[in-house]
């Protein structure tokens, strides 16, 4: 039997079939349709398969007081980081920033601007002014890892600190300079606040076992300049009856600072007095004082130089600091924003990383601000790879000392002034909790 030969194409497979359909569904911008198909997010597909993530920092810039424009550049490096290696599990990371201005209503308007660009939290922010909480407690945003200056964030129950704020630093002060000095002088503000600093760092020398308070040295916190107040603090701290008091034996007096934006302008006055054969060391706290300032001011030939510090975290030579120098050498770009060593850019790291810690934990495709604070509020534990001790906010966790209950880091480390850097003077860290609760 003869006949004509039909011609015959085999059926495609149904793995075929998926995958035409997918490559036509991306031809004609229907993506949708290929995850339908079953062939899901197609490789080398940047960004990650779950809902973003929008989050603020906020931090003044371009005013004529205090300026961290770092944290909000260290922000958007992470961000970059982040995207780069798929999101925080799946979700891409979208990083507002906003200057904050150094104004009560500056901080406010960010609050707002969180709040409606949908901002599931604000992140390593920076402000003196605790305006800002109020718009982020009627949205229910969480404020995580802010830098510890306003009184809000220690007692807004929105607020997740990760360090122990100024009230942490002037106590650890304390309890660093009860071992190292003959005398201590303290100039600090006169007003409220400052009275709370003399009661921090005499807490802190006494657990120090020092039974002889600081002499007292009020100053306007707007001077330009504080020669009286530094020729008086040079003479109390080395009065005779601070040695005679003490078997000090060749221990210097010494003077500490705790003016905010002005201690550099009394540092300076302080440098300019004549000698008068006195030996006298000077300390202060981090944001106060840090690398930054040691370097513009002459590194080893400057003032600084041999000067105890107090602060949060490891200095910035430790090798715990290896992760963040990474993502800016990455992906900063050459931002000269970014110090590695500014205590600013290191707290918005560190807040950062309980961020992406919170994020993984919660594993959901789509992350609110309700189900980051219920996450800390239960008590997650999180670790910041050793830069502060392991981070947990539930009520039982927590200092509760009056002005500062929410405090949950109650830890110092003391640095000292090296050949121009900022070094350890102890390896590990100080708690100061029974110090800060013993001020109550």
């Amino acid at each position: 039997m003869t006949g004509r030969r039909r011609s015959f194409t085999p059926r495609p497979s149904k793995t075929r079939r998926v995958r035409a359909a997918c490559i036509t569904a991306v031809a004609t911008v229907a993506s949708g349709a290929c995850l339908v198909a079953g062939c899901g997010v197609l490789q080398g597909d940047p960004g990650g398969s779950r809902e973003p993530v929008t989050v603020m920092t906020f931090a003044p810039e371009e005013t004529k007081a205090t300026n961290m424009p770092g944290m909000m550049a260290m922000a958007k490096a992470y961000e970059r980081w982040a995207d780069a290696r798929g999101g925080i599990d799946g979700h891409d990371l979208r990083v507002i920033t906003c200057n904050e201005k150094n104004t009560p209503q500056g901080a406010a308007l960010c609050a707002r601007r969180a709040v409606k660009e949908g901002a599931v939290a604000v992140v390593g922010s920076y402000s003196q002014y605790g305006s800002f909480m109020a718009p982020l407690e009627a949205a229910g945003i969480p404020f995580i890892g802010g830098y510890g200056l306003s009184g809000e964030e220690f007692t807004s129950y929105l607020s997740y600190p990760v360090n122990g704020g100024q009230a942490a630093l002037v106590a650890g002060n304390g309890r660093q300079l009860a071992d190292s000095c003959a005398g201590v002088s303290l100039v600090r503000p006169d007003s409220i606040n400052g009275d709370d600093l003399v009661q921090l760092l005499n807490s802190g020398l006494k657990e120090g076992g020092r039974r002889i308070p600081s002499a007292d040295v009020l100053a306007a916190d707007d001077a330009t300049e504080y020669t009286a107040q530094a020729e008086q603090a040079r003479k109390r701290a080395a009065e005779p009856t601070w040695t005679s008091s003490l078997a000090s034996g060749a221990r210097p007096g010494c003077v500490t600072a705790a003016l905010g934006d002005r201690t550099e302008t009394f540092f300076d006055s302080f440098r300019r007095l004549p000698e008068d054969g006195r030996h006298i060391r000077i300390s202060s706290v981090i944001g106060s004082v840090g690398q930054p300032l040691v370097d513009r001011t002459g590194g080893r030939q400057g003032p600084f130089e041999g000067a105890y510090i107090t602060s949060w975290y490891p200095d910035a030579n430790d090798e715990r600091w290896d992760g963040m120098h990474k993502v800016v050498t990455e992906h900063a770009f050459g931002d000269d924003r970014i110090d590695p060593a500014d205590a600013g850019v290191q707290t918005t790291w560190i807040a950062y990383t309980v961020l992406e810690r919170v994020i993984r934990a919660l594993d959901s495709d789509e992350i609110t601000p309700g189900r980051i604070s219920h996450a800390l509020d239960q008590g997650l534990e999180v670790t910041t790879d050793g830069l502060t001790p392991p981070l947990r906010w539930g009520y039982e966790n927590m200092l509760g000392a009056p002005g500062y209950p929410r405090i949950v880091n109650r830890s110092v480390t003391f640095q000292v002034v090296r050949d121009g850097r900022l070094v350890a003077q102890a390896k590990d860290f100080v708690d100061v909790g029974d110090t800060l609760m013993a001020t109550s």
